[in-house]
């Protein structure tokens, strides 16, 4: 490694259109930074002694079956090697059954875990439930969680795994749960409860988001800077209560598009407590009136914004 690198790293994994009804692999036999306390073990056995049920590597295969066969006279046997890896630090891949989808009547795979040193997750294109988030209590370095649908609603995670996400990580610096329809205002309360250095939210098309959530991440997470709440059911009320809290002067970005519950007084409240704001978008919101855009003028005329819909019907 690089002399530059050598005190830094970050270990980011994507999974590309599978379907993970179990946990993933990404177990590295690389030394982890002096940052992390103490090194990795050098061999992906070492892992299984950590907690939690039904968490443990691909068995190790028996002697027999890794010993070097015979060698004929005059030829050095055949020793078996890992795999090279294609990039980044190495590792052993997981067997391909294990992040796709198992031909029927083969036998389930092993249960597999994530390296404890991972930072980052894009789980967009993956078919996944409450049950991969449970897994994720070894990964206490997670800064950044994509859960995102790009298309249609998500009905497999619910606030039981968004809990267990919060518990496990508190360094979560972004998490995304668009279209995540089950979260309710309990999972986003025990993110903003154990998660204080939350940057980013979106919580868009999460139809059981209410004040609550607002109102918790306001008053816990000063250095939140982006939130998405669009299409939910929150009111005035939480819109208030995010915009007066420890995050006020770090917000930059708000979309509130098509809340149908969204009135003048929101806007106004944004615009009043946000000296930073520069994306604000509230289109689709059937509530607001020409008082808004009245109040935008000075806005726009400070050249500060950089994006800006709205609706006034």
């Amino acid at each position: 490694m690089d002399g530059g690198l050598a005190g830094h790293f970050l270990l980011t994994v994507k999974l590309w259109k599978c379907r993970v009804t179990a946990p993933f692999f990404c177990c590295g036999v690389f030394s982890v930074p002096s940052r992390f306390g103490r090194r990795s073990p050098s061999n992906p056995e070492a892992l299984q002694g950590g907690r939690g049920a039904g968490l443990h590597l691909p068995s190790s295969p028996s002697a027999a079956a890794i010993s070097a066969p015979t060698a004929e006279p005059g030829r050095r046997p055949h020793i078996p090697r890992s795999p090279p890896c294609s990039s980044g630090p190495a590792a052993f891949p997981a067997p391909r059954h294990e992040l796709g989808r198992r031909r029927r009547g083969s036998p389930a795979p092993p249960g597999p875990v994530l390296h404890p040193a991972v930072e980052s997750l894009d789980l967009r294109d993956c078919d996944i439930s409450d049950n991969a988030l449970l897994q994720l209590y070894n990964c206490k370095q997670l800064k950044k969680i994509n859960l995102n649908s790009c298309k249609e609603n998500r009905f497999g995670i619910t606030s039981e795994g968004v809990i267990a996400l919060a518990l496990s990580c508190p360094y979560l610096r972004e998490a995304s749960f668009k279209r995540c329809c089950d979260i309710t205002d309990s999972g986003v309360l025990a993110l903003a409860f154990n998660c204080q250095f939350l940057q980013i939210v979106n919580l868009g098309s999460c139809s059981g988001i209410m004040d609550a959530s607002l109102q918790a991440l306001g008053e816990h997470c000063k250095f939140l800077h982006s939130v998405d709440f669009s299409s939910t059911q929150v009111t005035d009320d939480g819109v208030v209560a995010l915009v007066s809290g420890t995050c006020s002067k770090n917000l930059k970005e708000i979309h509130m598009e098509r809340c149908v519950n969204l009135t003048d007084t929101a806007v106004e409240a944004v615009l009043t407590c946000c000296p930073k704001i520069h994306i604000f978008l509230f289109h689709g919101c059937p509530l607001i009136t020409d008082r808004s855009r009245d109040a935008l003028e000075q806005l726009i005329i400070s050249n500060k914004i950089k994006q800006l819909t709205w609706t006034v019907y």
